[in-house]
């Protein structure tokens, strides 16, 4: 049975992991990719206007985890938030997603080594305060396998790795850039115990949307993460139903896009902006289009299939 959202436009549920607690996941991530030098400021920026849930790696090539955890250290020391209020989710990349001279493990070691060696540096990175003490207190919300492995066997060996750290110093498990084969091998295996909580993909036409793949999410208990979903899609930025939306709830046709992508069901979105403006139109928005839908369920409904039809989503 698909999810039911907590509070409508805010945040799901996650299903528990072994012994844990739910988490909650809020519709948006704010993403670090790509950040570079300026990743301590923007997610000190993203917490400080609403974000509260943050998206990283241990791939210093595209990210800066280090620097995540600095935005969110400074965010808890200045009273924003605690850590409790952030679903932080980083990533395990594999070698060859890793920049060869800038590893957080070493290549030589086994895969469940490289495993351990990653997710150490990210219970450091990521640790509540700048006491490197406080290292026993952290843990992370979800993990993500960056992409599967060669094998699907070497998949499962990164799988069972990371399952030793849950629940206590990770709270959720997840895939990245995953087909559906691989997905439903990994959500069936006898030899996980962890089922999966989220899959992270691109949103986009090269794989039709991934209609099958989000069918099989929803069908299964598990939240499909948006990535790339404006970079990818001027198309549909510019389509008829993403424009109306915009025009009649009266946001912009990047936030209509998101909030349509959100509608589909047990789905997330990934936010990098780096502007602070778009950052609170964008957080505003499901509110506003929530507001619209009570107003106008029948010019809801319509634009929403006009949507589903333009992504050949039928459900």
């Amino acid at each position: 049975m698909a999810r039911a959202a907590s509070k409508m436009w805010e945040n799901y549920c996650l299903r528990p992991s072994l012994h844990s607690s739910p988490s909650l996941i809020p519709v948006f991530l704010y993403g670090t990719a790509w950040k570079k030098d300026r990743t301590a400021e923007l997610v000190y920026t993203a917490v400080q206007n609403g974000f509260r849930a943050i998206d990283t790696a241990a791939q210093p090539r595209h990210y800066q985890e280090d620097l995540v955890g600095d935005g969110i250290r400074k965010a808890i020391a200045d009273g924003l938030v605690r850590r409790e209020d952030i679903y932080l989710q980083t990533k395990f990349s594999p070698i060859g997603a890793q920049d060869p001279n800038n590893m957080p493990y070493d290549p030589s070691l086994s895969v469940t080594e490289q495993v351990h060696a990653s997710i150490k540096s990210s219970l450091h990175n990521l640790r509540p305060t700048k006491d490197t003490t406080s290292v026993s207190d952290s843990y992370i919300d979800t993990l993500v396998i960056h992409s599967p492995l060669r094998t699907i066997d070497m998949t499962l060996e990164v799988w069972q790795a990371l399952e030793t750290y849950v629940p206590h110093q990770i709270r959720n498990l997840g895939i990245s850039n995953c087909s559906l084969p691989i997905l439903a091998e990994l959500n069936a295996s006898s030899a996980t115990k962890v089922k999966p909580a989220v899959v992270q993909n691109r949103f986009y036409e090269d794989t039709d949307f991934d209609v099958p793949l989000r069918k099989f999410c929803r069908e299964n208990d598990i939240i499909y993460q948006s990535f790339w979903t404006l970079t990818a899609n001027p198309r549909l930025v510019r389509s008829k139903p993403v424009q109306q939306l915009a025009n009649q709830a009266k946001i912009s046709p990047a936030a209509a896009l998101y909030t349509l992508v959100i509608s589909l069901g047990n789905t997330t979105v990934l936010n990098g902006t780096k502007n602070e403006e778009r950052m609170r139109e964008d957080l505003a928005a499901p509110q506003e289009v929530q507001k619209f839908t009570r107003a106008n369920s029948a010019a809801w409904q319509e634009l929403m299939a006009g949507f589903r039809q333009l992504i050949g989503d039928s459900a």
